[in-house]
């Protein structure tokens, strides 16, 4: 982490007998996954920026069980789960913040039977309320006049019902918002949901993420934005396949943002 990234874990604020008013949760993907990580930083970035009291578990968090449990290992996903729940209570942790809507459906929806109830916001909807709230303003016209088209992720969307808080976002950067043919409830998922990141895919003659990137394609946009470390992935594949990495860039929202702060 670069010295103006300001990250407290929850040991640290506890042990000054403080406790923050979010948990941010960065997930495997944003705690490993190299391209990820410039989502995490950029989300870090606009919550200092915005002066909001956040922690980190650190090396408390480990992986929340989703990918285990979209891929039938229901004993694993109760453990893992097990494992944070008892890690977040014990931190009296109220409301949690992350950039990764399978993290957020899973602790959202699954968490709470096994004793973990927190309220839990995706990041666009967190950067939203910063905008409405006024601690966090949109300067600067970078993406004035930019055509940027945005890919819903299934478990933000079609699973938990959150379309306008990224949309609000982009149109707030004075960009000129584009839809797919297929958007919002009728959304086509870029390939990845359901474990599917971590396996080949199976006989077919078309990849999911490219019949997804031919849709963002055919809006003729100068950024793709997502919502999803793994939307990222798999769209940035797509445009890689489709050889037009010199045209077209996938960034996340909370990217374009900081960049609009040149932070």
């Amino acid at each position: 982490m670069s010295a103006n990234l300001i990250v407290p874990t929850m040991a640290e604020m506890m042990a000054q007998g403080k406790q923050p008013d979010v948990l941010f949760w960065v997930g495997c993907s944003g705690s490993f996954d190299d391209r990820a990580k410039k989502i995490t930083k950029a989300f870090v970035k606009l919550l200092n920026h915005a002066n909001v009291s956040f922690a980190v578990l650190g090396t408390e968090e480990s992986c929340t069980g989703d990918p285990a449990k979209r891929a039938g290992n229901e004993f694993l996903f109760q453990m893992q789960a097990m494992t944070n729940i008892e890690v977040m209570n014990a931190y009296e942790i109220k409301k949690i913040v992350t950039a990764c809507p399978h993290c957020f459906n899973t602790i959202k929806n699954e968490y709470p039977e096994l004793g973990g109830k927190y309220e839990v916001v995706h990041h666009t909807e967190f950067l939203k309320s910063l905008l409405d709230e006024g601690k966090l303003t949109i300067e600067g016209g970078q993406y004035k006049g930019k055509k940027i088209t945005f890919h819903d992720p299934c478990y933000l969307g079609r699973a938990n019902n959150v379309y306008e808080a990224p949309r609000d976002l982009i149109t707030k950067l004075d960009a000129e918002l584009v839809e797919m043919k297929r958007s919002k409830k009728n959304g086509l998922c870029c390939g990845a949901g359901g474990a599917q990141m971590f396996k080949e895919p199976e006989k077919g003659n078309k990849d999911i993420n490219v019949e997804r990137t031919e849709d963002a394609l055919e809006t003729q946009p100068d950024i793709i934005a997502a919502g999803c470390p793994f939307c990222n992935t798999m769209l940035t594949d797509g445009i890689k396949f489709k050889e037009k990495e010199g045209s077209v860039k996938v960034m996340d929202v909370a990217e374009l943002i900081a960049n609009a702060q040149d932070l």
